[in-house]
């Protein structure tokens, strides 16, 4: 195998963030003509945007060759030990761990769910190349509870881990639930996975809770989808996942680019108890824009939705676009900052950190509840680093 430099690497990195190996797909067939987000080859965006197409991409990718190298400052990644007894043990608080990048364990109504989940090295579908894991990951999954759902917000390498997904459909207890946009669901079959439900925007799903149900509803975002070189754009769905239980309601945001669709969620879910958006992977402007947004634009969307409590998610893992991976911490202050935020309102967290969301879980369905301040679990201290 040739040497690869760290530039080519980057490279190739790149390509693989738009696809692996070439396939060919057939027409949409979960096209509906009275949903204006249907076509017939696959899924659009619901509001105009600019695209970029494969000129604006190699030209990314020149700026990125003859440009100056970017650091990484590892050290200013927050990072404690999870509990793993406590998440083992739990059935009654809502809780959120971030395990990295957009994987998160949410403990909700006596259930275990993963978001986005990627135990891999790498972001990529071949092991050897593509953006590895550079802060190591807090826990393995066979350490956490078992996942009773899994959310898969959409098909990129760095959201969708073929391994990963293999290790659950083999976990012991037996597979999880699996809940995905229209067309994941043919992935997933071909993986020789079951127990899926594939929704389109605005549908729903209700699972039993342990004090009622629980409902998780597939929302826009701003993105679009790619698994293979050649043939499979936009073939399968994207968005985020609104959970609703005992008069919570709680927020994925999955990956996304600033659009109304935050207004449109906003009024239908307004207000979010807890969200979890992206403020990662946003350089170079001029190319990321419509994909992915910067940190004001993730206060922005907190506002959007009326959230009480965010996080920030797609960031201090792997590195796939041009800003260090560090400076979320810096751009996501100054955003807050800017907006005129308290710093509780929006923060991120430490990998491997676990949060109690609410003061008082049995107290969640009362309408005149007040706002409550999420807190570490036992024994985990603040997130260092002004996060």
């Amino acid at each position: 195998m040739p040497k690869l430099t760290p530039r080519s690497s980057c490279l190739l990195a790149s390509l693989l963030s738009l696809g692996g190996c070439a396939s060919q797909a057939p027409a949409n067939p979960d096209y509906d003509p009275s949903k204006p987000h249907h076509t017939l080859q696959g899924f659009r965006n619901n509001y105009a945007h600019e695209q970029k197409g494969a000129a604006d991409f190699w030209r990314w990718q020149w700026q990125r060759w003859t440009g100056p190298r970017i650091e990484h400052d590892l050290s200013q990644i927050p990072r404690v030990q999870p509990e793993l007894a406590y998440l083992a043990a739990n059935r009654q608080h809502t809780t959120v761990t971030w395990i990295g990048h957009a994987t998160v364990l949410l403990q909700i109504g006596g259930l275990n769910i993963l978001t986005d989940p990627v135990f891999s090295e790498r972001a990529s579908p071949l092991s050897f190349i593509g953006p590895p894991r550079r802060v190591p990951l807090p826990a393995t999954l066979s350490q956490l509870p078992r996942i009773d759902v899994v959310l898969i917000s959409h098909n990129h390498y760095d959201h969708l881990d073929q391994a990963t997904i293999a290790a659950l459909k083999q976990q012991a207890g037996g597979p999880p639930q699996f809940i995905v946009p229209l067309g994941i669901d043919r992935w997933l079959a071909d993986e020789g996975v079951q127990h899926v439900q594939k929704l389109d925007w605005w549908q729903q799903t209700i699972l039993p809770g342990q004090a009622g149900p629980l409902a998780i509803h597939l929302v826009p975002a701003q993105h679009w989808s790619k698994r293979s070189l050649f043939g499979d754009e936009n073939r399968s769905l994207w968005g985020g996942f609104v959970l609703e239980y005992a008069g919570r309601r709680l927020w994925f945001a999955g990956d996304t680019g600033y659009s109304r669709d935050f207004h449109d969620i906003g009024r239908r879910f307004a207000p979010i108890d807890f969200a979890m958006i992206p403020v990662g992977a946003y350089a170079p402007r001029w190319f990321m824009r419509a994909q992915h947004v910067n940190p004001a634009e993730a206060v922005q969307i907190h506002r959007d939705v009326g959230a009480r409590q965010s996080m920030g998610i797609h960031w201090g893992t792997f590195v796939l676009t041009d800003e260090a991976l560090e400076q979320p911490i810096h751009d996501l202050r100054a955003a807050r900052q800017q907006a005129g935020l308290p710093d509780s309102a929006f923060s991120l967290f430490a990998i491997g950190e676990t949060r109690r969301l609410f003061a008082d879980d049995a107290a969640a369905a009362s309408p005149a509840r007040p706002h409550e301040v999420s807190q570490p679990a036992p024994g985990l201290a603040a997130t260092p680093n002004g996060a």
